[in-house]
């Protein structure tokens, strides 16, 4: 597929094995969504006439959430730092110098934080925006039902909304001390009602600061 509701799809040599590694590692559901994170990022990209480089959003695109994976899971960091960590190792391997890589990390370890990454620069900017819509749907009317149509027929996207959840639950269970203060910690309440979020004035109040 080299178009999307006239958006290209990066095919140089580093967005192919980028292609290629994430496929190895991710489900055919959490890859097509991946890809449509780029093509709406993209698409709004162009209609807000932004400069943007397509092959690092694309990266980070694919990369946002390969920390979903087994293979790049670590016990500690959050799913979006694994993913971003993923990414910018794989940019280095590639010579890609350390600011785009960095960009890149950026992109994907703000992917689900709000508030923040529509102002930045605008690889993290629309990699958010891609995100939001394909998941929560915000900003869905922003795109033509053509437009819209077209990303799905290339990118189906399934039993999206179950199996995104599962996969994101999971993740969050392994590591649940990692959701405190994200939206991360929705899957774990979702998939169990008893679990208590840390509290942020508990934790203020339990400093061993006198006042």
């Amino acid at each position: 597929m080299a178009e999307i509701s006239g958006i290209v799809i990066p095919d140089s040599k580093i967005a192919r094995e980028a292609a290629e590694l994430v496929r190895q590692h991710e489900s055919e559901m959490l890859f097509n969504h991946s890809v449509r994170v780029f093509a709406f990022g993209a698409l709004k990209g162009i209609r807000q006439k932004l400069k943007f480089d397509a092959e690092l959003l694309y990266v980070a695109a694919l990369f946002h959430d390969l920390g979903l994976a087994d293979a790049f899971h670590t016990e500690t960091k959050r799913f979006e730092v694994d993913g971003a960590d993923a990414a910018r190792a794989f940019l280095r391997s590639h010579g890609i110098p350390e600011p785009q890589a960095d960009l890149v990390w950026e992109a994907i370890a703000l992917h689900t934080t709000p508030g923040i990454p529509q102002y930045m620069r605008p690889e993290i900017a629309l990699t958010n925006a891609g995100v939001l819509v394909d998941v929560v749907g915000i900003g869905y009317d922003d795109y033509t039902p053509e437009q819209r149509d077209q990303v799905i027929a290339a990118f189906p996207r399934g039993d999206f909304k179950n199996e995104f959840i599962q996969v994101q639950t999971c993740s969050a269970l392994k590591k649940p001390q990692t959701t405190f203060g994200t939206v991360n910690f929705d899957f774990i309440q979702e998939h169990d009602h008893t679990f208590h979020k840390p509290n942020a004035c508990t934790r203020i109040r339990n400093t061993p600061w006198r006042s």
